[in-house]
């Protein structure tokens, strides 16, 4: 798997500075990388982007557990910055929600994005916490699944909807997508044809979630060139 698959970015940006993806898998790191390049284009170019292997779980803490994990996972990321010899960034984590965009996943997010915040000093931070599951995000891209597979359709019932009250996206799409049936490690390979085609641009239906990552990300000052 080349460098880029493993959520870096070794084409022309500028070295010396990273931004660090940390998720509970893989993949999910791979689908946020994905959305990272087609929203923050500028910020490939100024950093490039790395993973820390180790799993997120911090949805479920709080107070002194929270600000804890955060501290040990922020610390992994410097660490990571210093095995790179580059400067810090920015982190951006990845955690799927197992939950609805209701009440308490705008509690959730308070919490931790605010611990990561508090933990991360001068480096910036965004929170992708994916309601329900990251395939809750693809589901905005439904002309992307098609691209990977010509076969696969996203049903009428999936499309436009708000699918950060869909429970259980993952599953939906294997029972209504086609053959072959739909794997989670499929999800990178659909995040990156959203990317190339230009569909990350025009979401169908929406998810709070998804919006409250890119308004995070967005809040991002531009890196100062080098």
């Amino acid at each position: 798997m080349t460098g880029r698959d493993r959520g870096g970015d070794r084409r022309g940006g500028a070295r010396g500075r990273v931004i660090v993806l940390a998720g509970e898998d893989q993949n999910d790191c791979e689908i946020v990388a994905a959305l990272i390049r087609a929203h923050r284009p500028d910020l490939c170019t100024a950093a490039k982007l790395v993973r820390i292997n180790d799993p997120v779980r911090l949805r479920r803490k709080s107070g002194q557990e929270l600000a804890v994990a955060a501290k040990a996972l922020v610390g992994k990321a410097r660490a990571k910055a210093l095995q790179q010899r580059s400067e810090l960034l920015g982190l951006v984590v990845h955690e799927d929600l197992d939950g609805f965009t209701d009440p308490q996943y705008r509690k959730v997010r308070a919490s931790v994005a605010d611990a990561l915040r508090t933990q991360c000093g001068g480096a910036l931070t965004a929170l992708a916490l994916a309601a329900w599951e990251s395939e809750g995000w693809l589901l905005l891209f439904p002309d992307a699944f098609a691209r990977v597979h010509p076969k696969w359709k996203v049903p009428a019932q999936l499309r436009g909807k708000d699918s950060g009250r869909l429970k259980g996206p993952k599953e939906e799409l294997k029972r209504r997508l086609g053959s072959p049936v739909f794997r989670e490690s499929d999800g990178p390979a659909v995040a990156r044809r959203a990317l190339e085609h230009g569909l990350v641009s025009v979401p169908e239906g929406r998810n709070d979630s998804y919006a409250d990552f890119v308004e995070e990300l967005a809040s991002w000052a531009p890196p100062a060139a080098r």
